[in-house]
């Protein structure tokens, strides 16, 4: 019996490239063979060896075992059920098409054909593995009845520990300005013009030393990014917001250990890791209680139930001055943290994969 893994793409640290990777190493601890193909294209600062492309693939036995990655629409997606073997699929969520339908017509596109793909193969799959609970819901809206289990993305905590860039380090503490902080691709799910908007109120009404520091790629997302940096202008916070694009991960972790507050205000996010990155570095949260955000935070921040401007710069505010509400964040963080510790997402894992083979029983729970 063997145990592959097939994705589109496998990329070099991100959230889905680096989960693949993870659940690779376990299944090698517990016995199985097993390998990574990707149908697109490997990231060529990953090893050479760390995957092999689709058209290498062997022909599966009705034994073997396919962990395939759901994440975007593909052709795989209506290609899966000519696999005789067992088909299980990682669901790492699609973002609504209806997000892209003002600034790029081409995504929105794939993502219906995303959809459209994930929906076709609700009766065709044996197992189903979700990030979070929000992604499972989603499988079920979507008609799948197959077992699914709950098994969050593994996060590699030890590289966190790695140097900072210095010269960032040094910029963002050097003024003494209040910085806030948000991570994630420059895309209209991620809602960055709210996260500006209550930064503008922040700023205006309660501190002028402060920035907000927005980290993440616009590639293919140009009339987004051009938008927000009208209505940046419009506010007059030219001098106040930062777009570092695309960064190295040291230039990532001096961000981090410098942020004074998180805020995040996604309309959709299947997991979202740089939430638990923020708790990783004890940064204090203020996010909008939408899609998985809040399974992901736990008691790690301050979830609000709508996206008030006055409401979320009166959180940050807050999160600034009141020390005792610090602690119960820290505390909250310290808790959430330990869901996704990587020794019991190897744990989960192993479940997982146990239930699969059929060691386990199969049910719809958390591994």
């Amino acid at each position: 019996m063997r145990i592959v893994q097939l994705l589109p793409v496998l990329g070099y640290g991100d959230a889905i490239g680096n989960d693949t990777l993870a659940i690779r190493d376990v299944i090698v601890r517990m016995g199985y063979e097993t390998e990574i193909y990707y149908i697109d294209h490997i990231d060529n600062r990953l090893p050479a060896d760390a995957a092999k492309p689709l058209n290498s693939m062997p022909e599966l036995r009705s034994d073997d075992i396919l962990l395939y990655h759901a994440c975007t629409g593909a052709p795989m997606n209506f290609e899966l059920p000519k696999y005789s073997c067992k088909k299980v699929v990682i669901y790492h969520n699609i973002t609504p098409p209806l997000f892209f339908h003002e600034f790029n017509a081409e995504v929105e596109r794939v993502q219906e054909y995303a959809y459209e793909g994930i929906r076709f193969l609700n009766d065709k799959v044996d197992y189903c593995i979700a990030d979070s609970e929000y992604n499972r819901r989603d499988l079920i809206d979507m008609g799948y009845r197959c077992p699914i289990d709950v098994c969050p993305i593994v996060i590699p905590y030890t590289d966190y520990d790695a140097d900072p860039d210095p010269l960032v380090m040094e910029r963002m503490r050097v003024d003494g300005y209040k910085n806030l902080l948000f991570v994630g691709r420059i895309v209209p799910n991620k809602k960055q013009e709210d996260v500006i908007r209550a930064f503008y109120r922040y700023h205006t009404l309660y501190e002028k030393k402060s920035r907000l520091i927005l980290i993440g790629s616009a590639g293919g997302m140009e009339s987004y990014y051009d938008a927000l940096k009208a209505y940046i202008g419009k506010l007059g916070l030219e001098d106040c917001v930062i777009f570092p694009g695309h960064i190295r991960f040291p230039e990532i972790l001096a961000y981090y250990r410098t942020a004074d507050a998180f805020v995040c205000m996604s309309e959709h996010e299947g997991f979202c890791v740089p939430l638990v990155e923020a708790m990783y570095f004890g940064v204090p949260i203020v996010a909008f209680a939408s899609s998985a955000i809040p399974d992901t935070l736990g008691h790690g921040g301050l979830l609000l139930d709508n996206k008030d401007p006055d409401i979320a710069a009166a959180a940050i505010d807050r999160i600034m001055w009141d020390s005792n509400l610090r602690e119960w964040i820290k505390k909250g963080q310290e808790e959430s943290l330990k869901r996704f510790h990587p020794e019991r997402a190897e744990e989960q894992i192993k479940a997982c994969i146990g239930r699969i083979v059929g060691t386990q029983s199969i049910g719809n729970r958390e591994c």
